[in-house]
């Protein structure tokens, strides 16, 4: 029979229960065992020592082991946390770590040629027209204003003015044609030349004021009242489109979508641009109470409506525009910028392999991987806050660097350039190397105080942004010499004026254009705006005074009496415009006043509140100015009411 194992006291069973452990920790590491026993056993003789009762006081029942609390040996040798993750890292891990290898690269670095898709237009760019006929600047000009979107024009314009005369308006009218609508655009295009102060001015007969022009075209009255009533929308349309006001369906440029709609669908069809695009705002000058209004601190025109415009970078023609109308009701999440350029972009419906050059509002990393995707290639400059802009520090470029340092990285497509010149310039491209060994001259200060020329290196995406991103600032200029802009209390009416300079201005690029194929000298655009006016004065003119056929015969000046014998017979004699028993007290001095009939005719605008009973024509009648009296001793006088 095996001897009894003797018992073991309370003090030798934690310490066996602490080498149990310690061995099955330590079982890999033998050559330090030793050391950690040494070390256990102190541990453990230091715990005991805490819960051993004292000399002095009375025995008590021994702690359980629950309550001992054990330290952990501090020699053990941990396992590498580090060099296990980096032996298999997660995908957040790898990603820090290839960031971690990258860096700026410098100038002398080599870049690699990225690879471009390649330049596949839908249509042979150029004139979209037969080189070798000649055109007038009225054909070129009917190509965006042709003969129905002007018959629309007429249409919903008389439309417009007979709501108008439904409602009391006591404007003369009778409905316009389109040859008269040509010969209104033609005195349109002429003040964009002359610039008079007010429009009044073409009409005045003073030797401060003679314009011959307007006056052999149409008449002053009739200019204003074709103006007063130009609408572009159906009535009708507008009825329903003012019901969902509040709703995702109302249209805020309902008043502009017939015409809008036309001159955006010749701008693609008669011209196909070069490679170079660029897209750009465009600011409309403004006063008009409305809430898409916009207000642009670093553009020459604050105030106005906004446009993104895509333009030819060669020649400024525009070949697409949109309307910014506040929050669209369905953005994509990616910002302004990024829906200005895709909505320009879809419906250009230009071909593929196109260079889209935009600035910094525009540049995103999204917006370049996705142009880049739809087989287009971009280039602008980037703003550093802008989401996916490399955020490395290891060879950035330093804020005192000198003149003509560069800094560059690539990121797939995508290349990212740092260049200091008077101060620093960031570019983003997915069509450039970093540096091809370009230069540009500066102009520099010596210490001496003296200038002199100076080579600076630059690199390729920012050579290629600055003669490529001025297509839209080409067009604004070129709509700026010989803007036809106006004043007017309606919105709508001051972008049916810009869309006119769009017209004209186009026309002009396209007979440049052809022009130059043909190696002639091409007319300027003041010339051609001359040639433009006189040629749209004699179409309206073959039929200035005849009714269109299917419209009833009405004369061309409304009279009231043509003979003032025929209206002394009826017995005239003044009375009140309106009826006294219907003003109050404080109205009766001026309720009702019209301008006087006899004034008109002298080119002042003197209001009355009398006017003759027999012949209903307003007159003045006050101490200085007897035109009741005057009008009546006069013979023959047609008067505009």
């Amino acid at each position: 029979m095996a001897a009894a194992r003797p018992l073991l006291n309370f003090s030798e069973v934690l310490e066996e229960l602490f080498r149990s452990d310690s061995e099955a920790d330590l079982e890999n590491n033998s050559s330090e065992q030793d050391s950690f026993d040494s070390d256990q056993e102190r541990s453990d003789a230091f715990h005991l020592e805490e819960n051993a009762p004292s000399s002095d006081s009375t025995p008590s029942t021994p702690s359980t082991p629950s309550t001992i609390r054990r330290k952990p040996p501090t020699n053990i040798q941990q396992p590498n946390v580090l060099s296990s993750l980096c032996s298999s890292p997660s995908k957040r891990q790898r990603r820090c770590l290839v960031y971690e290898q990258d860096r700026w690269r410098s100038r002398d670095e080599e870049d690699v040629t990225p690879i471009l898709h390649p330049f596949s237009p839908a249509r042979t760019p150029g004139v979209q027209l037969d080189s070798h006929q000649q055109y007038t600047p009225l054909q070129l000009f009917q190509l965006f204003m042709s003969s129905s979107t002007i018959i629309t024009l007429c249409q919903n314009t008389n439309k417009y003015a007979a709501q108008r005369q439904e409602k009391g308006i006591k404007t003369p009218w009778h409905p316009v044609t389109d040859m008269e609508m040509y010969q209104f655009l033609s005195v349109v295009i002429y003040c964009g030349l002359v610039k008079p102060s007010t429009v009044r001015d073409l009409w005045r007969k003073d030797r401060l004021h003679t314009f011959p022009f307007p006056a052999s075209v149409i008449a002053g009255y009739r200019y204003e009242a074709i103006f007063w009533n130009l609408h572009m929308s159906d009535i009708e349309e507008d009825v329903k489109n003012d019901g969902l006001k509040g709703t995702s369906k109302h249209d805020r440029l309902g008043r502009l979508r017939p015409l809008m709609d036309d001159i955006q669908i010749a701008c693609k069809a008669y011209y196909q641009p070069d490679q170079n695009l660029s897209i750009d705002e465009r600011m409309v000058a403004t006063k008009s109470r409305i809430g898409f209004k916009q207000y642009m601190r670093d553009k020459p025109i604050k105030w106005g409506f906004k446009l993104f415009v895509l333009a030819d970078s060669k020649n400024g023609y525009t070949c697409g525009f949109n309307i910014y109308q506040g929050r669209s009701p369905s953005p994509s999440g990616k910002g302004l910028g990024y829906d200005a350029v895709m909505d320009l972009l879809s419906a250009a419906s230009v071909g593929t392999g196109y260079h889209i050059y935009v600035d910094n509002f525009y540049t995103s990393s999204t917006l370049f991987c996705e142009l880049h995707n739809m087989r287009f290639e971009a280039c602008g400059t980037i703003r550093e806050s802008c989401v996916g802009y490399p955020k490395h520090k290891e060879n950035a470029l330093p804020k005192k660097a000198s003149r003509g340092d560069i800094r560059w990285i690539r990121e797939g497509p995508l290349l990212y350039v740092k260049w200091m010149d008077t101060r620093e310039v960031t570019v983003c491209s997915t069509i450039h190397k970093a540096y091809c060994g370009s230069t540009v001259q500066r102009r520099v200060k010596s210490r001496d105080g003296t200038w002199s020329l100076q080579s600076v290196p630059v690199p390729e995406p920012v050579r290629a942004y600055n003669r490529y991103m001025g297509g839209v600032d080409l067009s604004d200029a070129l709509i700026k010499y010989f803007s036809v802009t106006q004043k007017t209390m309606k919105w709508y009416k001051k972008l049916f004026l810009h869309f006119v300079d769009i017209a004209v201005v186009n026309s002009y690029v396209i007979h440049r254009e052809l022009s130059l194929a043909k190696q002639q000298k091409p007319l300027t655009q003041k010339k051609f705006r001359e040639a433009l006016c006189l040629q749209l004065a004699d179409l309206g003119s073959e039929r200035a005074t005849e009714p269109a056929a299917s419209e009833p015969k009405i004369k061309e000046e409304p009279i009231v009496q043509p003979l003032v014998e025929e209206a002394k017979k009826r017995g005239c004699y003044p009375v009140p415009i309106v009826d006294p028993s219907l003003a109050t007290k404080r109205e009766k001095s001026s309720v009702g006043r019209r301008n006087c009939a006899l004034c008109l005719q002298k080119k002042k605008y003197m209001k009355t509140i009398y006017k003759c009973r027999s012949c209903d024509v307003p007159l003045c009648l006050i101490v200085d100015r007897l035109c009741f009296t005057e009008w009546h001793d006069m013979k023959d006088v047609k008067v505009e009411q």
